[in-house]
């Protein structure tokens, strides 16, 4: 717990900034420029009205004060009309019909779209999100949706994961709007804070997926999510070799370097034309194999590895924390609680041999 909090620290200290937002002006700031534009536009109407009161008349009095303008452009702008002051002059009445209407669309527009923010579309993303987390478990979260990301979520979703069952966090509301395209559930959010990541039902998540886009996000992220969710894998994107080992002490499961896959790549196909395709061919879905990691089944007991009922050809047993390969004696006799690693065919009507 110390060393967690040392690190915290640490990382809080270098004060790291998101990837993007798409609004960095909070809610109340939002509807103050609103309200700024608004009566801009007003006051342009008052100035206008004030230059142009000798076509204007006052049926009361006969005489326009700027009080008068005031009260005209209100009930101008608002549509009220009374008609104890009018335009007479063709002047006046031009300017009502080309500058007046147009700033007195704009202002609905901007009271409407007010209205609409602050109260109707806030109560149904409130309400829509309280429905989502009320069937939130046993789901894939994903944090980040910036390259690595989305990526990872095309390819669950190639594999047969349903939509509906991933939750994706950003702060940029452009990439949410790819994500909830792909019919994700989204939620527009720093997921470096305790709240936003208790909102997702982290600790109910079958699995979480960091990509925050720099490493030192990343690992802060891995480290909350670790706090707040002691059991769930956690499989996280780093850039640094050296950070690494960082992502792992913060609790990562799995800790991926996109780097060094595409080292390994270009290594492959300097030692043979295939080889680099190959893996590629394992890594995505859309390729005719594919890695597939799954518990061993109760009438695989006992068997070798080389004779799993999947028809797939066994690479690796995971035994109590240890990687056992095909070749070992350990491989020969299937236990209970195994972790089988195997190569399917994408393809199952392909015969073999």
């Amino acid at each position: 717990m110390t060393r967690r909090l040392a690190f915290r620290k640490e990382i809080e200290r270098r004060r790291f900034t998101p990837l993007r937002r798409a609004v960095n002006v909070p809610v109340w700031g939002d509807l103050g420029l609103r309200l700024v534009m608004a009566f801009a536009l007003i006051g342009l109407v008052v100035a206008i009205h004030w230059w142009d009161r000798e076509g204007l008349i006052d049926h009361h009095d006969g005489h326009i004060s700027f009080l008068d303008v005031v009260y005209f452009t209100m009930i101008s702008v608002t549509t009220t009309g009374f008609g104890d002051i009018a335009p007479i002059s063709d002047r006046s009445r031009l300017v009502e019909a080309v500058i007046v209407t147009p700033v007195r669309v704009l202002v609905l527009f901007l009271f409407v779209g007010t209205a609409y923010n602050f109260i109707i579309k806030r109560s149904w993303e409130k309400f829509r999100m309280a429905r989502i987390q009320k069937t939130l478990t046993d789901h894939i979260v994903v944090l980040g949706f910036g390259v690595s990301g989305s990526e990872a979520v095309r390819e669950l979703i190639e594999r047969g994961t349903d939509p509906g069952t991933i939750v994706v966090m950003d702060p940029s509301e452009e990439r949410l709007q790819i994500a909830e395209d792909l019919g994700c559930n989204v939620i527009c959010a720093d997921a470096a804070r305790d709240e936003n990541l208790e909102a997702v039902r982290i600790a109910s998540a079958q699995s979480v997926l960091v990509s925050a886009g720099r490493d030192d996000s990343s690992i802060l992220i891995v480290l909350t999510v670790r706090h707040l969710a002691p059991k769930v894998p956690i499989s996280v994107v780093v850039r640094a070799a050296d950070n690494e080992i960082l992502a792992r002490q913060a609790g990562a499961d799995n800790v991926i370097n996109p780097v060094r896959f595409t080292g390994l790549l270009l290594a492959g196909s300097a030692q043979g034309a295939h080889i680099a395709d190959y893996l590629a061919d394992l890594a995505s879905v859309s390729g005719r194999v594919q890695l597939v990691e799954r518990t061993v089944a109760p009438d695989e007991v006992g068997k070798p590895l080389s004779q799993v009922k999947s028809g797939g050809r066994g690479l690796r047993i995971y035994r109590q924390g240890q990687a056992i390969g095909f070749w070992e004696d350990a491989a020969c006799a299937l236990q209970p609680g195994d972790i089988i690693v195997e190569i399917l065919p994408t393809d199952t009507t392909e015969a073999g041999c």
